[in-house]
């Protein structure tokens, strides 16, 4: 069947796996590490956290795709074009505030949990979005253009009907970059309470259990991998659409 070539459907296939049967693989990691008392991670369970990560990250990238391209697309328009530099600066600056630093700032302000890791994540997502739009934007012909107000065609109508699908390829370019880092930078989110597949990480650092570390980190590897080969698969769509 076709679908058995598919790498993808086979990588899904071994992430969800992994969610369902790691609990189930004490005794190997019991062999590997034979001086820990508790070599599987147990506090949560590992689809749950998994389901909490992915959560965490579409909702922050949702956040920076509309905010990173509505941005974009005000400063290709005559009105916008005097902020292009102020948007570019302040949206870059955002992502050299390290993650960490921006949980230390906003849980006093919001509390511990998901709400402040949605802010790091946001912030440090924006600005690959932000360059994907205002280059996919920047490459559309100026031909393409002005054959589309040749025929009439409003600001609005240009930008919906012919500059976004030109660009789309490049657009999510961009999203792709900035979800992908977010995935993994949503590990560190367990440092303020998020339940995230970066728990057992955490967790591992901090008791000195390398085998909660490899659990954990092995999952959000392979969620990364899983992600990225999904936006490739939608590059491909829109870049031969």
């Amino acid at each position: 069947m076709r679908w058995t070539r598919d790498p993808l459907l086979w990588l899904i296939a071994v992430f969800i796996a992994l969610l369902v049967l790691l609990p189930y693989s004490q005794p190997l990691f019991a062999s590997w590490f034979p001086e820990l008392d508790r070599p599987m991670y147990r506090q949560d369970s590992f689809l749950q956290l998994a389901l909490a990560h992915i959560e965490l990250v579409a909702v922050s990238s949702l956040f920076a795709v509309i905010v990173g391209m509505g941005a974009g697309i005000f400063v290709t328009r005559p009105a916008g074009k005097e902020f292009r530099s102020l948007i570019e600066t302040l949206v870059a600056a955002g992502q050299t505030f390290p993650p960490v630093a921006v949980l230390a700032i906003a849980v006093p302000i919001m509390g511990f949990g998901e709400k402040p890791a949605i802010i790091a994540l946001f912030l440090y997502g924006l600005l690959p979005i932000l360059q994907g739009t205002l280059a996919g934007i920047g490459a559309v012909p100026a031909s393409a253009r002005e054959i589309a107000e040749g025929v009439g065609m409003s600001s609005w109508q240009i930008l919906r009907k012919v500059e976004l699908p030109l660009a789309a390829s490049v657009i999510v370019a961009g999203i792709r970059t900035s979800v992908i880092i977010n995935i993994g930078t949503a590990a560190i989110a367990s440092t303020v309470g998020a339940k995230t597949l970066g728990s057992p990480v955490i967790i591992g650092l901090s008791g000195f259990n390398t085998a909660y570390v490899i659990q954990g980190a092995c999952l959000v590897a392979l969620l990364a991998i899983v992600t990225d080969r999904l936006f490739e698969r939608l590059q491909k769509r829109f870049r031969n659409g």
